[in-house]
């Protein structure tokens, strides 16, 4: 994809899971978060320039303010609940009848940008168990390297990580190590490795549509 070392890119990713509460039921927190080159100001306008979505996420429609309506092409939808320019947005995502929340902080770091995404949702504990973290946080990884190339060429690349690139080698290699890292940010959180290994190995069959290599 333009020139940017898929493996590379997902090497470049910190994954953490906390663990909240909304509305006195507990929740899961996934974290990723990752530096980029470009300045705070490329970085906020990639994120929130409708004319830009497209080229590296997906089409992007509403009202993209504070208190607006927003709908992602073919995915989730919901409310910018705050905006603060270019540092913080926060929306809820709602998809498939639940309702779920996404923070992304801009912070200045080493002459670019450290973008920190926070997923936050409450789990049914069966698709915990059968899935962990990687569920969401495999999606999120394909995203980041998408504005990673964009920011890095400019060019639209949307539609290289489309939904069959994860079933290519290239593709499968990029969901394996991104499964790996957030099976060990399940056990680092206090499952046993194991059964986190096994998790994540779940979540590279959905993405990819095959079973994890063995090893």
């Amino acid at each position: 994809m333009a020139g940017i070392d898929a493996l590379e890119q997902v090497g470049l990713v910190a994954r953490e899971l906390h663990r909240g509460e909304r509305a006195g039921a507990p929740t899961k927190i996934v974290v990723a978060r990752r530096t980029y080159r470009s300045a705070p100001d490329d970085v906020w306008d990639a994120l929130t320039d409708p004319e830009r979505l497209p080229r590296w996420f997906a089409p992007v429609t509403g009202d993209l303010r504070e208190g607006g309506r927003y709908q992602v092409e073919g995915n989730a939808g919901g409310v910018v609940e705050s905006c603060r320019e270019p540092e913080r947005f926060a929306v809820t995502w709602e998809f498939g009848g639940q309702v779920s929340w996404v923070e992304v902080l801009l912070t200045p770091a080493d002459g670019g940008t450290e973008l920190t995404l926070r997923h936050e949702a409450h789990v049914d504990p069966e698709f915990w168990e059968q899935f962990g973290p990687g569920a969401v946080g495999v999606g999120w990884d394909l995203a980041l390297w998408g504005l990673a190339a964009h920011l890095a060429t400019g060019e639209a690349i949307a539609k290289d990580v489309g939904e069959e690139w994860p079933t290519t080698p290239e593709g499968q290699a990029f969901v394996e190590r991104a499964t790996a890292g957030w099976a060990r940010a399940d056990a680092a959180d206090g499952r046993e490795t194991t059964s986190a290994e096994a998790a994540g190995q779940r979540t590279f069959g959905f993405y990819t549509g095959t079973a994890a290599p063995e090893g």
